[in-house]
């Protein structure tokens, strides 16, 4: 895959159209669309009304993520009407995260901005991006400020795990914080050459680092379309932000199995003394089985843990590419 050379940190005003390619746009906005056939024409319409309101020179890249229905078709007409929009066609769904990998590594711009098609994330917002760029922070992310279009259990459980992840992780991820966020091209870069495979870009957005700064939001409902997360993907979700970046899981295996052969040795003198003491009797067969089941539960908890971590060390040796671009559109270096 070509790479993209890092560009100047100049942040002062660009001009409002684009120069052709030896001059990059100030902005690059990346949006990674799946089945996204019902709110794109919405999202474009609006999309463009505000960048043309900022006045900055600007791209879009836009990362059909295997779709499978007119979303690669309407993309490829919006790139005939708007050269500033680039399409990058993937061969097949590798999932959201990857998806926003692709974009960020093909965006030029000297700021780059993550977005959803759905219109959750108002692109309003991006002029308050820009601004709060210009005054020098690297990162600008958005914070929803109430979870009032999510169901109770979504709040629920994204309250407990934002709760455990910056318990337990080695990174402080800003809790209602999402994808929806300007970055500086120093903090493009510096994301870029992080490829591992099993991505938690949030995570990834907090560990780099820099100068960074939040701004609250109300989070609206999708604007057309249906979400393409489920409970099991939040949870596989959830699953790669702990594992990533934390080894407690692991230390919590190792307290269990240690306090548990503490507890055995301490029940192994109680019934050596108990039989010296009283004599022998005949032992509970019923405490004997809920025991015996415990345990074994608890042993299959642990290797289950061990194995999620060993099942990333698998992926992560294979070395194989984190996608693979069937077609791009108004790319001029040649894809791999």
């Amino acid at each position: 895959m070509s790479r993209i050379e890092a560009q100047s940190h100049d942040r002062s005003p660009g001009p409002s159209d684009p120069s052709g390619p030896e001059a990059p746009p100030t902005l690059s906005i990346v949006v990674a669309a799946y089945n996204e056939e019902d709110v794109l024409d919405l999202f474009f319409a609006r999309l463009e009304e505000v960048l043309s309101g900022i006045g900055e020179s600007y791209e879009i890249v836009c990362v059909n993520d295997g779709s499978r229905d007119r979303t690669a078709e309407i993309l490829a007409a919006a790139r005939r009407r708007d050269p500033r929009i680039r399409v990058i066609n993937l061969a097949r769904n590798f999932g959201k995260e990857l998806a926003m990998t692709a974009g960020l590594d093909h965006a030029r711009g000297a700021a780059v901005v993550p977005l959803d098609a759905d219109l959750q994330d108002p692109p309003e917002l991006i002029a308050d991006f820009v601004r709060l760029w210009r005054e020098g922070y690297d990162v600008v992310y958005a914070v929803r400020n109430a979870r009032d279009t999510d169901s109770w259990m979504k709040r629920t459980t994204a309250a407990a795990f934002y709760a455990m992840l910056n318990r337990v992780s080695n990174v402080e991820i800003p809790k209602n914080a999402g994808d929806f966020r300007l970055m500086d091209r120093r903090v493009i870069e510096a994301l870029k050459g992080l490829r591992e495979r099993n991505r938690f870009m949030k995570g990834l957005f907090s560990w780099v680092g820099f100068r960074q700064t939040s701004i609250e939001y109300e989070r609206p409902r999708r604007a057309a379309g249906k979400t393409k997360f489920n409970y099991w993907k939040l949870w596989n979700f959830a699953l790669d932000g702990i594992t990533g970046y934390s080894t407690a899981p692991l230390r919590a295996a190792t307290y269990f199995g240690l306090a548990f052969a503490v507890l055995a040795m301490f029940y192994g003198i109680f019934l050596l003394v108990r039989t010296v003491i009283f004599g022998t009797d005949v032992p509970g067969y019923a405490s004997t089985m809920v025991a015996v089941i415990f345990m074994g539960g608890m042993q299959l908890l642990v290797l289950g843990i061990i194995g999620e971590y060993l099942g990333r060390l698998y992926s992560e040796a294979k070395q194989r590419p984190l996608y693979i671009v069937e077609s791009a559109l108004g790319f001029d270096d040649a894809e791999e």
